[in-house]
């Protein structure tokens, strides 16, 4: 019932309070919490396997230049690139991953800690990316069609671009949550979980960690890279400072604020911390000290997240 709820929510009643308000920017505010909330779901799955994810920013840049590069110089389809561009960061992510997923925690951490500056720093060096300069002036999405079968309309015959892209990001939320939760309640999910325990008696028992590993970046990593496409594709453009280090240490702080662990904590932490900050925006510049203030003392008393409040104990299902 509480899926349904949520489902109806997103889908029916979040646009119609919105065409009732008049408030159309809403849509890509809703849309931004959507895919900072799918790119903070990988980093989530790797706190799942008892490792700290401190370069998400690195995929969602690196994901967001293939797209628009596919598009923009080689003519692909944007609902093409926006796999392509997943499967391209997971791919970086297991060249990345085999050689230092098999390091203790603190040294995976401390490289992906700088895996965001590399990313921007290749953007800038490298010709197909346009330095600097960056690629703009991205075509909105073309028609998706199968076997003739028109299943999204071209994105520039719209008349609401902005609700458009909202029911994208948030079905693709939908379907990434979805996918979390089958997968940390599946046996591969249910072996990555004996990881935070105890990776030793783990590895005793026959499991092969270093794989374990490996595939969860790999998963985290292909969702930052399809929020980064659709990013692209919002604000038809794309440089080396689209996503900074900031970037990755809030897709960090969303999974802490919301629970690590509940699969959904991402997703609530995402919608607290945008908002949040907002909210704080009359405070001036007093605004970061407070914003910095409420998040100290949240991570002190809930310790396990917003999700760990006895309101959503039932939700323990959840985990």
């Amino acid at each position: 019932m509480a899926v349904g709820a949520f489902l109806l929510t997103v889908f029916a009643v979040v646009p119609w309070l919105i065409h009732v308000s008049g408030r159309w920017d809403f849509y890509y505010t809703l849309t931004s919490v959507a895919l900072l909330s799918i790119a903070s779901g990988g980093v989530w799955l790797t706190f799942y396997i008892g490792r700290i994810n401190i370069g998400q920013g690195a995929f969602a840049l690196a994901g967001g230049y293939v797209s628009a590069i596919l598009v923009t110089k080689y003519g692909f389809s944007f609902w093409v690139t926006i796999p392509l561009s997943g499967l391209f960061c997971a791919l970086l992510a297991v060249l990345i991953g085999l050689p230092i997923l098999r390091l203790r925690g603190v040294y995976f951490a401390m490289i992906t800690l700088v895996l965001t500056e590399v990313a921007r720093l290749a953007a800038l060096a490298l010709p197909i990316t346009n330095g600097a300069r960056g690629i703009s002036s991205i075509p909105l999405p073309g028609e998706l069609s199968i076997f003739g079968l028109t299943i999204i309309p071209d994105f520039s015959t719209i008349g609401n671009v902005k609700l458009a892209f909202y029911y994208l990001a948030t079905v693709l939320m939908v379907v990434s949550f979805a996918g979390l939760y089958r997968l940390v309640n599946s046996r591969v999910g249910h072996l990555c979980r004996s990881l935070q325990q105890n990776e030793e008696l783990a590895s005793s028992i026959g499991v092969n960690i270093a794989y374990l590993r490996v595939i969860a970046f790999a998963i985290s990593s292909f969702l930052g890279g399809i929020s980064g496409a659709i990013f692209v594709a919002i604000s038809r453009s794309i440089y080396p400072a689209s996503f900074p280090v900031k970037d990755s240490v809030d897709f960090m702080l969303n999974c802490f604020l919301g629970g690590l662990g509940y699969v959904f904590g991402p997703m609530l932490g995402t919608l607290m911390i945008y908002f949040g900050w907002d909210l704080l925006f009359t405070t001036g510049r007093f605004q970061l000290l407070i914003y910095s203030a409420i998040l100290i003392m949240l991570i002190v008393t809930l310790p396990n997240g917003i999700l760990s409040l006895p309101l959503f104990n039932k939700r323990e299902a959840d985990k």
